[in-house]
């Protein structure tokens, strides 16, 4: 079941739930977008943000011709990630809270996966500390994964300073690739028991873990988990969903 072959490495629901539960975890970190829900959340809030004026017309043509030169490859992943939240600057948090559960109720809460819902239901119930990791936003991950019981002290996203009820321009972190893993590190986290992730934005936390569980891999992660011997698991509402959608 975690030979190397690829084909063969695919775990069912059940044997998957029963390698997280039997390896015991004390500690289990989760990437969001495409691991817990499809989609990527922080493009579609930016996106839906944008379409009803919650930042100024000319800051939404910048952070469009922006997000244009990152699809071209000429803008790195976490600069646009960055970039994806500092548009907010001037805003007031409570604001961007009130707008994040409005978006995510709306158009990420219909697209979680049930068996990654049951799974983290059984792994709360049984005590274990949970994290979320994402490179998206920290108002939509915090909204999306309270419901999943992580506290928002235990989600790490991309983030910037706030300042008497008001968003800055002055970035905190922006958890993407390798910086997953520094991130994870840095809160005192250098080796969590469980790591679950969708793409290859999540190699770097998968490979510190104890027990690596790839969940909706991209093709590319696939590959890597080939290579490595890992099995993945590829949730039933995840099927034939297109992998570029589901990359964070």
């Amino acid at each position: 079941m975690l030979g190397t072959e690829i084909e063969t490495s695919k775990w069912t629901a059940e044997e998957f739930e029963r390698l997280v539960l039997d390896s015991k975890p004390k500690v289990a970190v989760f990437d969001c977008d495409g691991t817990l829900w499809s989609g990527d959340a922080g493009y579609g809030f930016m996106a839906w943000s944008l379409e009803r004026g919650l930042v100024s017309r000319s800051t939404s043509d910048w952070i469009d011709t922006r997000h244009r030169a990152y699809r071209a490859g000429n803008v790195s992943e976490e600069v646009i990630c960055g970039e994806m939240v500092q548009i907010y600057a001037g805003l007031r948090d409570q604001e961007l809270r009130d707008a994040a559960a409005q978006y995510f109720n709306e158009f990420i809460r219909p697209n979680l996966f049930v068996e990654m819902v049951k799974l983290i239901a059984d792994l709360r119930n049984a005590g274990i500390e949970l994290w979320a990791v994402s490179s998206t936003n920290r108002w939509v991950i915090a909204e999306g994964v309270r419901d999943f019981g992580i506290p928002e002290e235990r989600v790490v996203a991309a983030d910037v300073k706030v300042a008497n009820g008001i968003i800055t321009s002055d970035l905190v972190d922006v958890p993407t690739g390798p910086a997953k893993a520094t991130a994870l590190k840095r809160i005192g986290l250098p080796h969590p028991d469980a790591v679950f992730g969708n793409s290859l934005h999540d190699l770097a936390m998968l490979e510190m873990a104890r027990c690596p569980f790839p969940v909706n891999p991209s093709p590319a992660l696939i590959a890597e988990a080939g290579k490595r011997g890992w099995g993945y698991f590829k949730p039933k509402g995840a099927e034939g969903i297109d992998a570029a959608v589901n990359g964070e």
